[in-house]
């Protein structure tokens, strides 16, 4: 491994790499100098193996104080992967499956014109219940009793299963609660104890007071008023009754970076970890579902958590084609769109992952068994991947040998 400490114009940048990966390296520490990354982590194991392990930049920049080997961040929807996670053990186990209606576990969900809401439409966006239309109290997201009874009170947005709209924020709720009635565990607790301890992980569903500290703050991403917006955007600040503004602003008055938020186990954008807890949680995942000689997940389970379930020419929250697993992203090409509708997540055919708001994303590309982990603090522009981002993934693929990703995917 090559060892680095290595300064740029936002601190500095250390950790380790195989030395057949220089040129992530090097893009990771560009991002630094040229494409405003303030702090952040890039992990990325193959085989199993830690190739990279890298860090830097300032995780409070008005002090300048180093991002550190173990600091941590909100990851945002990154955390839906997690929960999605939580889901597909309950169904290897066979106490959960996806083709069956959501009442035979939660009976108060099935009304209002949910009563034919399967397992799997919570876990690929189809449900149709992607916001709420009237306002939520003050707090909500830290309340879960509230969250949940409100979705089980809310009238669907559209006929389950007949269009998918990404579901922002009521994703960690709807399967969560799936999962604390089948297991008995809040999820926060489930995912320590299936998935963070066994696989030796730091990322949290809900994070302990005692690692508070280690938590470098979001900084929000600083928009050009003069560049084009895109259609989301555009719903944002103009329909106010549309799904995108009330999926993204009826939030109770949430704040990303309070204690309180932390604390709480938000299933679908409160995870807090750092790339190697990130890239850890993948690893099984690209690995035919075993982790240290013992199966995690049958393999049969793990095809089909991977495979596509919905996609769409304009998601009905979105509002940019889409396509999703059950609970997990595929890529996503929209490069030729026009430009302010052209977010993508570029990742080979087998992989599957999850990005987060500002340009986070993890994820397990079996193909060539690799897992993959990037954080940071400074969010960026668009719904999926920024430049940053990005820019890491096609350097990791090309540093594997693939030849390109001109057809929407990354190929040998």
């Amino acid at each position: 491994m090559i060892h680095i400490n290595e300064t740029t114009r936002k601190g500095m940048v250390s950790g380790s790499y195989e030395s057949s990966f220089e040129s992530l390296a090097r893009q990771f520490i560009r991002n630094f100098n040229d494409h405003d990354e303030v702090g952040g982590s890039v992990c990325i194991r193959v085989c199993g193996e830690t190739v990279v392990d890298l860090w830097g930049g300032w995780a409070r920049p008005k002090t300048e104080e180093p991002w550190q080997k173990d600091t941590l961040s909100v990851v945002y929807s990154c955390t839906k992967a997690a929960t999605a996670l939580c889901a597909h053990i309950l169904v290897d186990r066979g106490l959960l499956e996806l083709d069956q209606l959501v009442s035979n576990y939660w009976p108060e969900f099935s009304k209002n014109g949910k009563e034919k809401v399967t397992v799997l439409m919570l876990l690929n966006h189809s449900a149709g219940v992607p916001a709420f239309r009237e306002p939520l109290k003050e707090g909500a997201y830290y309340d879960w009793q509230y969250m949940t009874e409100r979705l089980a009170a809310e009238a669907p947005f559209w006929e389950p299963g007949t269009r998918n709209g990404y579901h922002m924020t009521t994703f960690g709720w709807t399967v969560g609660e799936l999962v604390r009635r089948v297991s008995g565990q809040s999820l926060g607790s489930f995912f320590k104890t299936e998935v963070a301890d066994p696989l030796g992980i730091e990322f949290w569903i809900g994070l302990p007071e005692n690692e508070e500290p280690r938590v470098a703050p979001m900084l929000n991403y600083r928009a050009n008023a003069r560049a084009a917006k895109s259609d989301f955007v555009k719903a944002l600040l103009r329909e106010k009754d549309s799904i995108s503004h009330l999926a993204f602003h009826n939030s109770g008055g949430h704040l990303a970076n309070s204690r309180q938020a932390h604390a709480s186990e938000i299933g679908a954008a409160g995870g807090i970890t750092n790339a190697r807890g990130l890239s850890g949680m993948y690893v099984p995942l690209a690995a035919d579902g075993e982790f240290e000689q013992r199966q995690f997940l049958r393999r049969e389970t793990l095809v089909r958590m991977s495979e596509i379930s919905v996609a769409s020419q304009r998601d009905a929250t979105l509002l940019v084609p889409t396509r999703f697993t059950s609970g997990f992203m595929k890529s996503i090409d929209n490069r030729n769109a026009a430009p302010e509708n052209s977010d993508s997540v570029i990742l080979s055919s087998r992989a599957f992952g999850h990005v987060g708001a500002g340009g986070s994303i993890g994820f397990a590309d079996p193909e060539c068994d690799l897992a993959f982990g990037y954080t940071m603090n400074q969010m960026g522009r668009g719904v999926f991947l920024n430049e940053r981002g990005q820019s890491l993934v096609d350097a990791t693929y090309r540093c594997l040998g693939y030849s390109g990703n001109k057809g929407g995917v990354w190929v040998k």
